[in-house]
């Protein structure tokens, strides 16, 4: 029997300083600090750190990831030259080049405390490339992530060549989600029959659905509409996603109300992705230029379940970034102006619980004895802390095992003598 006991640590909703038992992969007892627990295993001093269940990703591309500047950059920052450089890129892919950067961005966000990732590859491609290797690479990688693959029909399914039969293709060969893109399909008819096919082969093949779900600026695209009708109808709710959703900030007052009712009754699932929608839209405007993240606030509100997600790391269509959730939650907060106290202190949920229950995973993802005894340890007082200091992951233990750790960096300087900066009040 395999054991690890962490003690000195927090919980959100726990006074004082507890203790948790990790025992052969699951949570066995979560105690006050001053009981005695009888154990013989490793220990993890938290320092008065904080306990949270792991973050997850729920939107990335990692087929594309690192591949920035290969072979030339993306100089106007645009969704449409981001579109050109990787069709170049796209024609040097093979199974080794598509697994080495996939493992290679995945290890970035085992360090930065993620060990459940949804991503969506590629299926517009008649060798299905792509897939294949990342059906490998989840099989490879599974003792340190879950993976889920989702099949994104990146053309359209009725206006790519045989998009249907690659879709399907795609599910038989081991994806677990089933992707669209109605807003790009070349007609609004097109658009609508995708979501229709999209819910036939979920339900044949017992399937969740992610849909990239009007990711653009024009208000008159609402193809969330049906795929929230369809949800209901099918009572399949919990089972879908949609995706950006960037053209609800574009929605008149009185459609948004009406449409929110079906949203909320539908039970969906939205993931927004700041870093990328904050860059990618509004490109068309002039001046006032609108955000193009869609409508955080009012979803948290109305208590519709809705996270954060990175879409692109480090590709043509996203220049930068580390795989750092706590990055995407920063920009998330400030660009929905979800900046309370309350809603900073709280808003961890938006990269961790709120993407479990999108991925569906809710039932084995959380610090609850009895659960699979997976969890971080930041160095924060509590969320608000966490998110202001920006702060690294101390720890992250997955199955009772730590698979990451980081030393917090100490920074001094030196005026009339030398003083250790903190960062806290």
């Amino acid at each position: 029997m395999t054991t690890l006991l962490i003690k000195n640590v927090t919980l959100k909703g726990q006074e004082g300083l507890q203790q948790i038992l990790i025992e052969d992969g699951q949570f066995k007892r979560i105690e006050s600090n001053d009981v005695e627990l009888s154990h013989n295993g490793d220990i993890i001093d938290a320092e008065g750190g904080m306990a949270v269940a792991p973050f997850c990703e729920p939107h990335i591309h990692l087929d594309t990831t690192q591949t920035a500047g290969e072979p030339s950059w993306n100089i106007s920052g645009t969704l449409f030259e981001g579109i050109e450089r990787w069709a170049e890129r796209k024609e040097m892919l093979s199974i080794e080049d598509v697994k080495a950067r996939a493992k290679q961005t995945l290890k970035w966000q085992i360090a930065n405390g993620v060990q459940h990732v949804r991503t969506h590859v590629d299926v517009s491609d008649p060798t299905l490339i792509a897939l294949k290797a990342m059906v490998e690479v989840r099989e490879e990688m599974k003792e340190w992530v879950d993976i889920q693959i989702v099949a994104f029909p990146q053309e359209g399914i009725l206006s790519y060549p045989n998009g249907k039969e690659l879709l399907e293709e795609a599910v038989k060969l081991g994806a677990d989600v089933i992707g669209a893109i109605p807003h790009f399909e070349f007609t609004r008819e097109y658009g609508i029959e995708s979501l229709h096919y999209v819910f036939e082969l979920a339900q044949k093949y017992d399937r969740l659905i992610d849909v990239h779900c009007d990711e653009i600026d024009d208000e008159q695209s609402r193809f969330v509409e049906t795929l929230a009708a369809l949800a209901h109808k099918f009572d399949m709710g919990n089972k879908v996603t949609a995706s950006h959703t960037t053209a609800m900030g574009s929605y008149n007052g009185a459609y948004a109300s009406r449409l929110f009712r079906l949203l909320r009754m539908s039970g969906i699932n939205f993931v927004a992705n700041p870093l990328v929608n904050i860059h990618l839209q509004g490109r068309f405007d002039d001046y006032p230029k609108r955000r193009g993240v869609t409508r955080v606030k009012e979803m948290l509100n109305a208590n519709i379940n809705v996270c954060f997600g990175h879409d692109d790391v480090f590709d043509p269509w996203y220049p930068l970034g580390t795989a750092n959730m706590l990055q995407v939650l920063h920009m998330g907060l400030h660009v929905c102006q979800v900046m309370g106290y309350d809603q900073i202190n709280n808003s961890l949920d938006l990269i961790s619980n709120n993407s479990a229950r999108t991925l569906n995973i809710q039932d084995k993802h959380g610090i609850e004895e009895g659960k699979p005894g997976s969890l971080l340890i930041l160095p924060a007082e509590n969320g608000f802390d966490a998110v202001r200091r920006q702060v690294p992951v101390r720890y992250s233990v997955r199955h009772g095992k730590v698979i990451a750790e980081t030393q917090p960096a100490t920074t001094h300087i030196h005026l009339e003598q030398a003083e250790q900066v903190t960062f806290k009040r």
